[in-house]
């Protein structure tokens, strides 16, 4: 038997990385020179759909993610920056935090480096909101309260509409899903603001295409749509935004909405470091492989989840969801398993089972198993299918007893901490809103900026 070590070097902790792990880990129990090792910016990974409610305050922040370390045996666990791969040496150059960098030279390589979000569609995306980890969730929430606390004082009623608008550009189920949550959460906030009106509050929702959700049969995107409008939304279709400045945006027929806060949902791009490697890449960006995972004309070397073009029977590639990237996983680790043992990997097959999105206040829509279901059992059903992909009945728990608390007391209207002491940077000042002077001048305060501070939120 070989007993020279088969390094396994996994980049990304998403869901993709950190399964593909625990898979490897069960079909190579047996094979003592094996060597895995999992390299993630953070130590925990997200449960990227409980996103929405860890950031509206349903969930404990630290409840959507799992530590990493807890679900792995044998796999070496490494927190670090990915900053380089040489494909051709066969090393993984990393950089931990504050330390000089050092190479992980690897056998058979996985990128499941996930994506982030699109902001290559609309000039000043950069300015805007994202949501897509935990710090943007922790973010908005702040952002969201402290605009109220500001609103609830602010004499100046252009400002003050500025204060209490709030956009959200892209309304796929990610849009769609966040708004649902907004609204429900904004509404339950408010009530604690006298000198608020419910009225003051707007709420628009911006989509390029013709119709929101368009994962979503029309008739389901109807019901999503109508659920949105009852609460308030505005839902422009047909409008793909022009510009997005600090402290507006601008449509195609040259109407600006003023609003001190506005959040991309506008699709997901593979991450940065995937265009840097020398590998056959789709117009995406995606790295492109053959129907078992493995990375076309790089032995070696494999990719799945929203990094990767991953075809299906009929040559179609999967899209970029949660519960391909599950099965993924499993099957990846599989072929790697099967590699190692001189074997022919298998390619990866697997029927979508429907598509869920909750809409925020018990509401819900998807299809699941070609049946198109909507209202509380579809948020009921939502809420289960996604917890029990949660790993450990610990974490499970918690988010069970999370929302039956939340069942029976409203939210809260805390701002969590993202900086040290008292220091308050820059994103996190005043935003800057026209003043309603009459001639046209604007007040300078800094600009809103999510991307001017760096927040992370630790989970060990």
């Amino acid at each position: 038997m070989d007993t020279q070590p088969r390094r396994i070097v996994i980049v990304g902790g998403g869901f993709s990385g950190v399964y593909t792990a625990i898979h490897l880990e069960r079909f190579t129990r047996h094979d003592p020179s094996v060597r895995i090792t999992l390299v993630s910016s953070e130590n925990y990974f997200l449960m990227s759909p409980l996103l929405f409610e860890a950031g509206s305050g349903i969930l404990e922040p630290r409840h959507a993610v799992n530590p990493i370390r807890p679900l792995l045996d044998k796999t070496q666990f490494v927190e670090a920056e990915v900053k380089a791969i040489d494909v051709e040496r066969r090393t993984v150059t990393v950089r931990p935090h504050d330390n000089e960098t050092y190479e992980l030279p690897y056998d058979h390589l996985v990128l499941a480096l996930g994506g982030v979000t699109n902001t290559s569609l609309i000039p000043g995306s950069d300015r805007a909101l994202t949501f897509k980890t935990l710090g943007d969730a922790i973010y908005l929430r702040n952002q969201v309260i402290r605009l109220f606390e500001w609103g609830d004082v602010e004499k100046n009623p252009r400002r003050k509409q500025a204060q209490l608008t709030f956009v959200v550009v892209g309304a796929g189920l990610v849009g769609v899903e966040l708004m649902g949550e907004l609204t429900t959460f904004i509404r339950n906030v408010s009530k604690l603001y006298k000198n608020v009106d419910p009225r003051e509050i707007r709420f628009e929702m911006i989509e390029a295409g013709p119709k929101i959700a368009p994962e979503f049969d029309d008739k389901l995107a109807e019901y999503s749509a109508g659920v949105l409008e009852k609460r308030g939304v505005r839902i422009r279709t047909n409008s793909p935004v022009k510009a997005i400045r600090p402290d507006s945006l601008e449509l195609p027929d040259g109407q600006v909405i003023e609003a001190a806060t506005i959040v991309v949902a506008t699709g997901v791009a593979p991450n940065p470091l995937v265009a840097s490697l020398p590998i056959e890449k789709d117009r995406k960006g995606r790295a492109v492989t053959d129907a078992a995972m493995r990375v076309k004309n790089r032995t070696g070397i494999w990719a799945l989840g929203d990094c990767a073009q991953i075809p299906d029977p009929s040559g179609k590639p999967y899209p970029p969801l949660a519960q391909h990237a599950l099965r993924e996983a499993k099957q990846l680790a599989k072929n790697i398993a099967l590699a190692l043992r001189g074997s022919q990997p298998q390619p990866f097959v697997y029927e979508t089972k429907g598509t869920l999105a909750a809409l925020g206040h018990f509401k819900g829509a998807g299809r699941v198993y070609g049946i198109n279901i909507h209202g509380f059992f579809a948020w009921w059903v939502w809420r289960t299918y996604y917890v029990m992909r949660m790993p450990k009945w610990s974490r499970r728990l918690r988010i069970i007893i999370d929302w039956t608390v939340a069942l029976f007391f409203k939210n809260d209207v805390v701002q969590l901490d993202v900086v040290r002491g008292n220091q308050l940077p820059e994103a996190l000042a005043s935003p800057r809103v026209p003043a309603d002077g009459g001639d046209g001048s604007r007040s300078q305060p800094p600009r809103n900026e999510m991307h001017d501070s760096a927040l992370t939120a630790r989970v060990s």
